[in-house]
């Protein structure tokens, strides 16, 4: 299964305090709007989110038809496949993506420990 370009979600108290941190460590703005409380943090293929006041806990996220530069994969499953395969292997989904639609979807499953994975296709 390709589950695309991998980042983590972080859920965030101060943005401006996070992207001073995360620059501090070498990762620089990639993409996001800081007016909007959100920036997605790149060092070299580490991808970072910082997310203020968007969600509570952290995300381990995943973009199927990706890569670590969003540029688009000339193959990859799509997001609707990826869940009917965690459907068939009897892993409960805490949201869906319309089966019945193509192009951008997303979906959430959470790991036997609470930790959620966002499955977010962007195309």
């Amino acid at each position: 299964m390709k589950l695309g370009a991998f980042s983590v979600s972080l859920s965030v108290k101060d943005i401006k305090a996070s992207q001073q941190f995360y620059e501090n460590l070498g990762f620089s703005v990639f993409a996001g709007d800081l007016t909007k409380n959100y920036l997605i943090m790149k060092n070299g293929n580490a991808l970072i989110g910082l997310f203020q006041g968007m969600f509570e806990n952290n995300i381990l996220t995943f973009n199927p038809g990706w890569d670590e530069n969003a540029n688009p994969l000339e193959s990859f499953d799509d997001v609707r496949k990826i869940q009917q395969h965690l459907k068939e292997k009897g892993i409960p989904l805490a949201t869906e993506a319309d089966e019945t639609t193509s192009g951008p979807a997303s979906f959430v499953v959470v790991d036997p420990d609470g930790n959620a994975l966002l499955i977010d296709q962007h195309v």
